[in-house]
This record gives C-alpha cells, sequence and structure tokens, in this order.
C-alpha cells in the first residue's frame, strides 16, 4: 500500500462540508482526499473543485471503488445510511471509517462488522473524543485512582435545532436525541468506568414538536453499572446548548465543560480534597487526528480502535433506551466483557496526535 492513504468521503452535509474536508489538510503526513460522493451532483461538484477531488454520485460509488487511489472510505451519510454504505465499500474492497452512531440498529452494526471481516478490510467508528485531550486525560484521572472510585456519572448535552428538515428530527434517517447526542455521553461513561452496563430506564418527551420532527425533542436515561455505579444524562433538541459530563469518585470529582464540542475550549474542574484544580484545554482538530490515526492502522496493518465493536455495544444501549421509555420499564442488558476502546500502547500516539494538530492550528 502507498505511504498516502487516498479516501473517499461519502455524504456531504453540514458535517463534512464544516469539519471533515477541511481536515484532509491537516493530515497530509499519511492520508490524501480523493474523491467526494453525494446524492446532490452539484455540491459534489462544487466541493470537489475547492478540495482539489473527484465529484460522484451515489449511484456511481463502485465505480469511485474501483481506482486504485481509494483505499478508504469516511462516512459522514444520515445513520440509516451507514450499514448499506459500509458493506457497499467493504465488500468494494475500501477499508472504513464510520461517523458515530454505527447504525441504528444492533442487527446493521453485526452485519458491518461481519462483511468487513469477510472482505478483510478495516473498520473504525469515528468517535472524536478519542482524540480528544481533555476525556483523554479524565480517563487517565479516573483509572489511576485520583478520585477514588468512581461512582456516578452525570451529563447533559443539548442544542437547539434551527432547522425543520434537519436530518435530526427524522426517525426515517435515524434521528433522535440519543442517536445525535446520547451516544457520545454514553460512550464517555464506558471508558470513564470502564465496565458495560447492567441495565437502563429512560423517559423521552416530545412535548414541543416545534420543527415537526417525528423523533424524540428530550431525553432521560439512567444506566446501572456493575459494583453499584451508575450513571444519568439529558439530551435536547430544544434547550440551551450545553455539553458537559461529571464523574464523581469516593475521593473527588471531575467536571468537563464544553466536553463534546470540537470547536471551544475544553476546561476541567478537579476536586479532591475540598482543593480545587482548574484545566483548560485549547480546540484541537479532532478530525484530522482521527483520520491521522486511522490511516497510520491501515499502513501498519494494526487494528484500529473504536472498533466495530465498540460502536455495536453504544447502539445496543441506545436501543434499549427507546425501549425503556417505550415500555415504561427497566432494560435489563446481556452480560459483555469489557473491551477497552483506549490500548494503553495506543494512548500515547492519540495524545501526540492531538497535540500535534493543536500545534499546527
Amino acid at each position: 500500500m502507498a505511504k498516502q492513504i487516498g479516501y473517499a468521503v461519502v455524504g456531504l452535509g453540514d458535517a463534512a462540508r464544516r469539519a471533515v474536508l477541511p481536515a484532509f489538510a491537516r493530515a497530509t503526513e499519511n492520508s490524501r482526499l480523493v474523491a467526494l460522493i453525494s446524492g446532490d451532483r452539484a455540491k459534489a461538484q462544487a466541493l470537489a473543485q475547492e478540495f482539489h477531488a473527484t465529484a460522484y454520485h451515489y449511484d456511481d460509488l463502485r465505480q469511485c471503488l474501483e481506482r486504485d487511489d481509494v483505499n478508504a472510505v469516511y462516512i459522514t451519510l444520515p445513520n440509516s445510511m451507514h450499514c448499506d454504505y459500509t458493506v457497499e465499500a467493504a465488500r468494494g474492497g475500501a477499508h472504513v471509517l464510520c461517523e458515530r452512531p454505527m447504525a441504528v440498529t444492533a442487527d446493521e452494526c453485526r452485519r458491518m462488522i461481519r462483511t468487513c471481516q469477510t472482505n478483510r478490510m478495516k473498520l473504525m467508528i469515528a468517535y472524536r473524543l478519542r482524540f480528544e485531550p481533555a476525556t483523554l486525560a479524565a480517563i487517565e484521572l479516573v483509572r489511576s485512582g485520583h478520585i477514588g472510585q468512581p461512582k456516578t456519572f452525570s451529563s447533559d448535552v443539548t442544542t437547539r435545532l434551527e432547522r425543520q428538515d434537519d436530518i435530526r428530527l427524522q426517525r426515517r434517517l435515524g434521528g433522535g436525541t440519543v442517536y445525535d447526542l446520547g451516544v457520545d455521553a454514553i460512550h464517555a461513561v464506558r471508558n470513564l468506568l470502564a465496565a458495560e452496563p447492567a441495565q437502563v430506564m429512560a423517559m423521552t418527551a416530545r412535548t414541543g414538536r416545534r420543527y415537526g420532527g417525528d423523533v424524540d425533542e428530550s431525553a432521560v436515561a439512567l444506566i446501572r453499572f456493575p459494583d453499584e455505579r451508575l450513571a444519568h444524562f439529558h439530551t435536547s433538541f430544544g434547550e440551551e446548548a450545553v455539553s458537559t459530563y461529571t464523574i464523581f469518585g469516593e475521593e473527588g470529582l471531575i467536571r468537563v465543560v464544553d466536553a463534546y464540542r470540537n470547536d471551544a475550549v475544553i476546561t476541567m474542574e478537579i476536586v479532591r480534597n475540598g482543593e480545587t484544580e482548574q484545566r483548560r484545554f485549547e480546540p484541537v482538530d479532532q478530525f484530522a487526528a482521527e483520520i491521522t490515526y486511522f490511516s497510520d492502522c491501515l499502513l501498519n496493518d494494526r487494528q484500529p480502535e473504536p472498533s466495530g465493536i465498540e460502536g455495536l455495544q453504544d447502539v445496543r444501549i441506545i436501543e434499549a433506551i427507546y425501549r425503556s421509555s417505550r415500555d415504561g420499564r427497566p432494560v435489563t442488558l446481556p452480560r459483555l466483557a469489557r473491551v477497552d476502546a483506549v490500548p494503553s500502547a495506543e494512548q500515547d500516539m492519540r495524545n501526540k496526535l492531538s497535540s500535534d494538530r493543536r500545534q499546527a492550528s
């Protein structure tokens, strides 16, 4: 394989245009943007000209994958389309970097994993938090015992959507607050506690319906982990924008503000034995870091993390949350062995990549 991995970006929505495509300019040591694929030919042509790539329509995906310089795809499509395009890409001989959430259902996740394994293609789920220095620092502090035994996790992730046609408001496209906002809180707590949930209880509300969508406007979820540890989070599409989490331990707490954002200064407050420490983390290009990391895994034939198994587990929890809300009772999850998404051997590399992105910005 060449020293640079050639990428086709599939899906050209707001996130792709604002963050994913520009990130390739800061990932040039081992990654190159080759092609853009969209259902809107005019949009694809305009962006291809801007980013010096070749434009394709969705119908031409197989033709794009046949190019020798397309080694991987970055899928930024609506959630309901992740599975089909991952399967098509893997069958076409391309490795897959797929946005979170991995898919809408656990069965779709399993199909994605199975197809990539069968075709010997690598699959990584694009959890940007894995390349955010504040989150990595929080994980290290918790696992080192800095706040004692972690007991409770609390998170608020809210925003106000401006457009009635926003895909996040459409059930058929995999919309909903837990899919869009809660997935980051779920992934964060699983890795902060290094454990898998045992039970979930949730309620959702659609009181506003101001945008005409057919998904929940807000949700509150309670998650029980082994060893009497609890987590709860609150998501909303119709409230003041907040992005925070707090992890409470027997000897202190860690609070992270603007935790899930990629365009803001993130602040951390560490309270221990009555003393408070403040830390500040400047914005980094999390997208460039994850692209660089994935390319490095491909070039050196290493399995990337977070894997499809990580994505599957988060989607199983999301499904259980919505099932609990619908049925009005707790949902017990099958006991699973923990698969650590932050191998210690790779965490230094992730910190280095994030630091390099910060210095370059």
